[in-house]
């Protein structure tokens, strides 16, 4: 059993890997937001914002406040249509954060490359999501759309982590790919509805959220069949986004400033390659690192790596 000032350190919100399903457990005044994604290395637990307190509950959402940020989390049955659940809990996110700007949400959508009735999960997951945005935001909602991610995940259950908060941010886009929310129809009826990076502050310090990146450049993938290629067209687009973001090319490696990368590998045996190429051209001591097992967004793409700058 923990010591009394074990637990009075612990922090109140944290994300855990390699569960048996999305859940949400509470205990002794703490929340784990638990996610069946296979951990491969670093820390199995996430804690990107350890003072956040609890600010009670709005729409199915369990809300907590971490100095002017509200991050938010909830899961959604999956009953029948992926659409359906998506629009449901986009229609709940927006309602608990509604008032501020969206600046990050993580996005865990069960088995994302399957079908349903010929359409992809991924894709019915988009257009209920984009749909949700719509109404709440109106036509011009595509320039509102935060920094976001979508991986794949076990269960029956979507599962959403959202970060928002009163100062306007910057969204940024990558020059060299498309703009996800502007993807053509074969991507699916609805496109992907986030940014490329968010910038923004909290008190004045600085805060920016890269999203899940992959090799893609204008909307095709690149590199398929091959890591190593995939790999290299990843960091290139990280590299960019970093630069676009006002990071330099280091991702701000010369600043006082904590680096939190997520890496997504579809294939777990690819680990000592992508690791190896990471370490060598990315992250430095200090950096906290997790590799997750995860299917992502596109079939064919193999690695996905996210990044979380906070001053």
């Amino acid at each position: 059993m923990p010591v009394l000032s074990e637990v009075c350190n612990a922090p109140v919100f944290s994300v855990e890997f390699s569960a048996a399903t999305a859940e949400i457990s509470r205990a002794n005044g703490q929340t784990t937001f638990c996610l069946p994604l296979p951990w491969l290395e670093g820390d199995l637990t996430e804690i990107l914002f350890r003072d956040a307190q609890p600010a009670g509950e709005a729409h199915g959402f369990l809300l907590y406040q971490s100095g002017g940020l509200t991050i938010g989390c909830a899961v959604q049955p999956v009953d029948g249509n992926p659409a359906t659940a998506a629009r449901e809990l986009y229609r709940r996110l927006l309602r608990a954060s509604a008032g501020q700007s969206l600046y990050r949400i993580w996005n865990y959508v069960p088995e994302i490359n399957a079908r349903l009735e010929g359409i992809e999960n991924y894709r019915a997951f988009c257009a209920g999501r984009s749909h949700a945005f719509e109404e709440a935001y109106g036509a011009n909602f595509k320039q509102l759309l935060p920094a976001a991610s979508a991986v794949g995940c076990t269960g029956r259950h979507l599962a959403v982590i959202f970060v928002a908060g009163h100062a306007t941010p910057r969204y940024v886009e990558n020059p060299e790919q498309v703009a996800a929310y502007l993807y053509p129809p074969e991507h699916g009826v609805r496109s992907p509805s986030f940014s490329r990076a968010t910038v923004t502050t909290d008190a004045g310090r600085p805060l920016v959220f890269i999203s899940g990146t992959a090799a893609i450049k204008g909307h095709a993938t690149v590199g398929i069949g091959s890591l190593a290629e995939q790999l290299e067209c990843t960091l290139d687009n990280l590299q960019i986004l970093s630069q676009r973001a006002g990071c330099g090319e280091s991702f701000a490696a010369d600043r006082e400033i904590s680096r939190y990368f997520k890496v997504y590998l579809r294939r777990a045996a690819d680990l000592p390659e992508v690791r190896a190429r990471i370490e060598r051209t990315l992250v430095q001591p200090g950096d906290r690192v997790i590799y997750l097992q995860a299917d992502i967004c596109r079939a064919e793409l193999l690695v996905e790596i996210e990044a979380t700058l906070m001053g």
